[in-house]
């Protein structure tokens, strides 16, 4: 079957915009382009407009309007966009996403494991998880630096949560690292049973629980609290996120801009949060019951 692409001309500022308002058109997926690159196959959420010329691009069944579609993006950005259109064959799209995708690997034994791969490490905690096509699959930094600090701890016997969980990956992540139970809590419902289909696959079902955050009790708490959200969210849910961890337990925030870090860490006090930073993105990590240090 072939796919419709609609290509959009975008600046940083206004390129993550464009591939909300794509998405909320029913695009199947949205990829971001350099003008002299190849596209990044990131999910909206996962992509910041990186480059000063972006391409964003939205593929849609081949049967959508693509007239229809730029005039809700113009709507939405109050300007008529750049934009052209094209027909591309299954095979081609098929092709080139899986030819960007091998297996990543974030510390010690803990590997992302596309579907059409071998585990390079056959006894390795490998996550069957193909990237790209939800929020949190270890292809974006954020990710991978949630997953590369799981992957440095002793999670042997350990509760983890998972907060604003979207493909489940940091709470399956855990519990192949050795976790004895891990929750995945998000507001989007569509996000649970995509996170306990990731668990079944990967062998871990019984262990994953998932819920939406008002059906999650309000007193459970964890030893591991993993939050790879938004600033703004982090900073408005601070008292909910910091009271589901154990006394002594461990915090992690993510999904933070490096120039977000200090606001949002200054939303939980009674944690000691240490900063991680990569590609201009930064992971907050402490332990509850100590003073944060000025």
């Amino acid at each position: 079957m072939p796919w419709l692409q609609i290509h959009i001309s975008a600046s940083p500022d206004n390129a993550e915009f464009i591939s909300e308002l794509l998405s909320a058109a029913d695009a199947l997926a949205v990829t971001f382009r350099d003008a002299g690159d190849e596209p990044l196959l990131q999910q909206t959420q996962e992509a910041r407009g990186l480059w000063s010329q972006t391409q964003v691009t939205g593929l849609f069944d081949n049967n959508a309007d693509a007239q229809a579609i730029v005039n809700k993006v113009e709507l939405g950005l109050g300007q008529r966009p750049v934009w052209h259109a094209e027909t591309l064959a299954d095979e081609d799209w098929t092709r080139s996403w899986m030819e960007r995708f091998t297996p990543m690997h974030f510390g010690g034994r803990l590997w992302i494991v596309p579907s059409w791969h071998t585990p390079p490490v056959a006894d390795a905690a490998n996550i069957l998880l193909d990237p790209g096509l939800a929020f949190g699959t270890g292809t974006h930094a954020s990710t991978a630096l949630c997953l590369n600090w799981l992957a440095e701890q002793p999670l042997e016997g350990k509760t983890v949560i998972d907060y604003g969980c979207g493909s489940g990956v940091l709470a399956i992540a855990a519990l192949k690292l050795g976790a004895a139970d891990a929750w995945g809590i998000d507001n989007d419902p569509l996000a649970l049973p995509v996170t306990l289909e990731n668990a079944e696959k990967n062998g871990v079902a019984e262990h994953m629980h998932a819920a939406l955050p008002e059906d999650f009790p309000g007193d459970q708490q964890a030893d591991v609290v993993l939050a790879n959200i938004l600033a703004e969210p982090l900073q408005q849910l601070a008292n909910i996120i910091a009271g589901h961890v154990k006394p002594g337990g461990w915090l992690v925030l993510a999904g933070l801009l490096d120039e977000q870090a200090d606001a949002v860490a200054a939303s939980y006090p009674e944690f000691s949060l240490e900063k991680t930073s990569r590609d201009g993105w930064t992971r907050l990590a402490g332990v509850r019951g100590v003073q944060q240090k000025s």
